[in-house]
């Protein structure tokens, strides 16, 4: 089991009921996909340096970790391509998490 990173930039038009909604879907995915779901980090709305088209000028930016076998990112890849509620995915391998040495 390999740990991966997934920066997920969703659509600024929803609202928070909708967001907090997305944000559950996509937990529930990972986990549906054979992944184990460590962190969620909801960050704020954030304006994009490069506006693609004038309707998506901003995103909110949510960063999940998560535990899963190498196949899992392909699946999860293909399973939010057409989703409207996510703008942009982006999943990397995640460092190991660092331990913190005894104190002396």
């Amino acid at each position: 089991m390999k740990r991966y990173e997934g920066l997920f930039i969703l659509n600024s038009a929803a609202k928070e009921e909708v967001l907090k909604d997305t944000i559950d879907k996509i937990s529930t995915e990972i986990s549906s996909a054979g992944g184990k779901v460590e962190t969620v980090q909801k960050m704020d709305k954030k304006a994009f340096a490069r506006v693609a088209d004038r309707k998506s000028t901003a995103g909110f930016y949510v960063n999940y970790v998560f535990e899963g076998a190498p196949e899992i990112v392909a699946k999860l890849r293909k399973s939010f391509t057409n989703n409207e509620e996510i703008f942009r995915v982006l999943f990397t391998v995640a460092p190991a998490p660092v331990l913190k040495a005894e104190a002396k």
